[in-house]
């Protein structure tokens, strides 16, 4: 499998509409929340932000593609990405597959100016209150617990196995919403969508 090339992306020109003052803005949130539901629709109303495509080891979705929902590579490419230090984080992600972000596409939409939202899991996002301390970061919660299992259940990609472990993470990563400077309830997702670019200054 050949390495994605991960410079690039195909996005509108940034210089082209309004433009705005930029920053990092971490979306993270316990599993099923609907990150990255919630991030399409934000990119759709905003297509001048920088959303970026994270590499992971697992296999395609149905539906899913590769270059623009993830960069589905094997082992051995996500093994050289780390090595090189390619990757702004990564992690492991329910003991199965890894995922991480491309460090030279956010450092250069940084540089640029642009708003940067990064949809990623919340050992993700301890790693980049590292690398970019001056980031913003937003916890997705669901309504309720009931309506997260619904959504877990519902989008029926996981095995009744692979759903216990999920929600039994999901416990644990709704503990952490402390640690971020805003919460926001994904209940309705243009209402969650609004939050988020009064959040990011769109």
């Amino acid at each position: 499998m050949s390495t994605p090339d991960l410079r690039t992306s195909d996005r509108p020109d940034p210089t082209q509409g309004q433009r705005h003052p930029g920053g990092v803005f971490v979306v993270s949130g316990p599993t099923a929340v609907g990150k990255g539901t919630v991030c399409a629709r934000l990119r759709e109303r905003h297509p001048e932000i920088f959303v970026s495509v994270s590499v992971t080891t697992r296999a395609p979705r149905p539906n899913e593609v590769d270059g623009v929902h993830y960069h589905f590579v094997d082992d051995e490419t996500f093994d050289r990405l780390v090595a090189e230090g390619g990757l702004l984080e990564w992690a492991v992600v329910h003991k199965r597959a890894r995922y991480g972000t491309p460090r030279e596409p956010v450092e250069q939409a940084v540089a640029r100016g642009e708003v940067v939202v990064l949809e990623i899991d919340l050992q993700g996002a301890k790693q980049v209150r590292v690398s970019y301390p001056e980031a913003t970061h937003i916890f997705l919660e669901p309504p309720n617990w009931d309506e997260l299992v619904r959504r877990l259940v519902g989008r029926g990609t996981e095995t009744p196995e692979q759903q216990r472990e999920r929600l039994a993470t999901a416990k644990l990563e709704l503990a952490a919403k402390a640690q971020f400077d805003e919460v926001v309830v994904n209940g309705e997702i243009e209402e969650t969508v609004d939050r988020l670019v009064e959040l990011t200054g769109l």
